[in-house]
């Protein structure tokens, strides 16, 4: 077997010993693992000539306690190696406070302490930069302009031209043309709301690319060709995964020319199931259907619209209206078969929901989603067709339509392109039975009241994401490393590996935390009169005991499992108490945080509230956090139709759904939860869990043995 060449290996030893040694700082076990993992993995790939792996996927999965310094880690060793072996080094974060952590503070700090020469960027979607051609649309005073800009309403293009949004479209033009601003949304000097920003941004759908008049100084590929000059680029999962999903090189390099770094990687399997799940509200579908038949009408008339486009347009208009037809047949059917029951705690009205058992569509609703599949793709073919010639009509190669048109009217028909696609490819779930010897995907129907309306959603996913990421990535990308605190459960990496399809050959390890839990800390359960599984007695039990346990910190954080527990805790203490609990509903989360520590600065006590949203990415060292009260085992919530598929399939092949699938989540949950508590070496605290379910169940010793180990005080 290959092994990394000593030069490399020089490099990257020098690298983080000249970095420790600028930094004053001692060398971390954990660190020094993650690196050789790394190099061990990625320093032996081998390729053909045109610089793609043809040795085995090469992926390395590490778990990285809080305080390993897990940045430092993989760029120390992955800048070299990507740089040796001419590719990018792509790092991928879930949350824009790690983004923001890696490009401001982490990368400037090893650029400057470690010797190594790297550029950076920052990789952004599509939507977080101007349209040039949309906002010249808009800027353009004719009716004509109006008029286009008022085509496919419902799809954003409509606005109010005032006098004030006029001055603020100009203005924009201004500051483009002058070199003032770089139409990144971001560098903007004001806040822009969102419906403002919608109408001025192109999807990959809408977008004409090289054929589009402003295609040199277009803000988004300007941006795009910055990144093929760089050696570190900084992006998000969902971006990774949206340009994965579009053949890979659309946004960022070609996955053959990337090692990938995907921190807070134990987000990676549900974010990639989310880029395939589908949903559709049908009496809402049925209305827009509607509106853009009538849409594409007063196109043809506007624009004159003759020969080969002329009838397409007329085409798609007939098969809108067939399709308005469909769904309400196909309304009528999912109501004959649908057994509803309440969706816990929902937070828009009434939510009723129906989940096919196994995935399995009765034969009725399969060949009616047969139709619909087919009525989408017709209208998605005619789409293109219309796309594939507006952009040929950009050149004026295309009599009878004038490149100015071209341009108005494209912009609305990719939208219309993207949301036909998105229906299609539900109702393709839905009218063919799933690939044998794969898990199936989940499939339920949604009644939704509000407001004294009605609708039903229609909704297919995946129920686990290991086929698409060996697909997509593993088996295209030059290298990938997935790290993260939380990877392992119960002691294992099973959970991770059965979730996202890496390969059992695949490198794992788990390295160190420097934090000396047992003297920083410790997990207290108290006793507790009530069981949690009754929810009632055990909120009543909270609002008592709770007084107390804030009493003991400056800083407390509250985690609970359930929003209705949560306000039920916080309306049951009295007024007093409830001065000092801030709760999470209450604010946006930056600015819940925010005031928080401005509390504890002046000398005050405070306690938030929160839930499963706070268990996970937040700061708050020292006396912002020295008591993590965690109400009760955060398990799923039992109603969601993903985990409740996954469930049933598992029991299906003979496994047992609470002890291989609730237990290990939870376990992961609660460590995460736990790692709110000690973000420094120098942090101290408790940890206070108020269920005994972890000392009178069986599955109990493993869910407590998973945490780090800190001192336990068991009442």
């Amino acid at each position: 077997m290959s092994q990394i060449s000593p030069e490399l290996r020089q490099t990257i030893q020098k690298a983080y010993s000249q970095f420790l040694e600028k930094k004053a700082l001692k060398p971390r076990l954990g660190q020094k693992i993650m690196i050789a993992e790394i190099a061990k993995t990625m320093g032996v790939i081998e390729e053909d000539d045109d610089g793609k792996r043809t040795s085995d996927p090469a992926v390395c999965v590490i778990e990285a306690g809080t305080g390993t310094g897990k940045t430092v880690g993989y760029t120390l060793a992955g800048i070299p190696l990507a740089q040796a072996a001419g590719k990018t080094l792509v790092v991928a974060t879930a949350t824009v406070a790690l983004q923001e952590q890696i490009l401001g503070k982490d990368l400037p700090d090893i650029q400057q302490h470690s010797g190594l020469k790297f550029s950076v960027a920052l990789a952004k979607g599509r939507r977080r930069y101007l349209c040039v051609q949309k906002l010249d649309t808009l800027t353009q005073s004719s009716q004509s302009n109006k008029d286009a800009m008022g085509l496919f309403a419902e799809e954003g293009f409509k606005i109010d031209l005032d006098e004030k949004a006029t001055g603020f479209y100009e203005d924009m033009l201004t500051r483009l043309a002058s070199g003032k601003w770089d139409g990144d949304r971001d560098s903007w000097p004001d806040a822009i709301e969102e419906q403002e920003w919608s109408t001025l941004t192109a999807t990959h759908a809408q977008c004409s690319g090289s054929k589009c008049a402003h295609y040199r100084g277009c803000p988004f590929y300007r941006a795009r060709a910055a990144l093929d000059k760089v050696d570190v680029i900084v992006t998000n999962h969902d971006l990774v995964l949206s340009d994965l999903m579009l053949g890979g090189g659309a946004i960022l390099p070609s996955p053959k020319d990337c090692l990938y770094i995907f921190d807070e990687g134990h987000h990676l399997p549900d974010k990639a199931i989310n880029h395939f799940a589908h949903d559709t509200r049908l009496n809402d579908t049925a209305r827009w259907l509607d509106l853009s038949a009538k849409s594409l009408g007063k196109t043809v008339g506007t624009y004159s619209l003759s020969g080969k486009i002329g009838e397409w347009f007329e085409k798609l208009e007939a098969g809108f209206r067939e399709l308005k037809e469909e769904q309400a047949v196909m309304r009528e059917a999912l109501l004959s078969i649908a057994d509803f029951k309440r969706k816990a705690e929902s937070e828009t009205g009434r939510t009723l929901v129906y989940r096919l058992p196994n995935g399995l569509v009765p034969g009725q609703i399969r060949e009616l989603a047969g139709r619909m599949k087919i009525g989408f793709s017709k209208s998605c073919d005619l789409t293109g067709k219309i796309i594939s010639e507006l952009k040929t009509a950009l050149n004026g190669d295309i009599p009878g339509i004038e490149a100015p048109q071209a341009e108005r009217i494209l912009p609305s028909i990719g939208t219309l392109g993207m949301r036909l696609q998105s229906n299609h490819d539900l109702w393709e779930s839905w009218s063919r039975p799933d690939a044998e010897g794969e898990p199936p995907s989940a499939r339920w129907i949604e009644l939704v009241e509000h407001n004294g309306s009605q609708d039903l959603t229609v909704a297919c996913s995946l129920i686990l994401a290991g086929s698409i990421l060996r697909h997509h990535l593993w088996s295209n990308a030059w290298g990938v490393v997935v790290t993260s605190a939380t990877l392992t459960a119960l002691g294992s990496f099973e959970r991770f590996m059965i979730r996202s399809g890496v390969s059992s050959e695949s490198r794992c390890a788990s390295v160190p935390s420097p934090f000396q839990y047992g003297d920083a800390g410790k997990v207290v359960i108290p006793m507790m009169s009530s069981d949690p599984g009754r929810a009632d007695d055990h909120t009543e039990e909270l609002i008592e005991k709770l007084p107390e346990l804030v009493a003991i910190a400056k800083g407390t954080l509250v985690l609970f499992s359930s929003r209705r527990q949560m306000r039920d805790v916080y309306f049951g203490l009295d007024r007093t108490q409830r001065e000092q609990v801030m709760l999470q509903d209450d604010y946006p989360k930056q600015e819940l945080l925010r005031l928080h520590r401005e509390k504890i600065d002046d000398g005050q006590s405070s306690t938030i509230f929160g839930l499963a949203s706070l268990a996970e990415g937040i700061d708050l060292p020292g006396a912002y956090c020295e008591h993590v009260i965690i109400a009760k085992i955060p398990f799923a919530v039992p109603d969601d139709p993903v985990e409740a598929s996954l469930a049933e399939w598992v029991e299906a092949r003979g496994g047992n759904p609470f002890m291989d699938i609730s237990v290990p989540d939870a376990a992961i949950r609660l460590v995460q939860a736990s790692g709110r508590l000690l973000r420094t070496e120098q942090d101290r605290g408790i940890i206070t869990i108020l269920d005994r379910r972890l000392v009178t169940r069986r599955y109990g010793q493993a869910l407590l043995d998973s945490l780090p180990p800190y001192q336990r005080e068991i009442a």
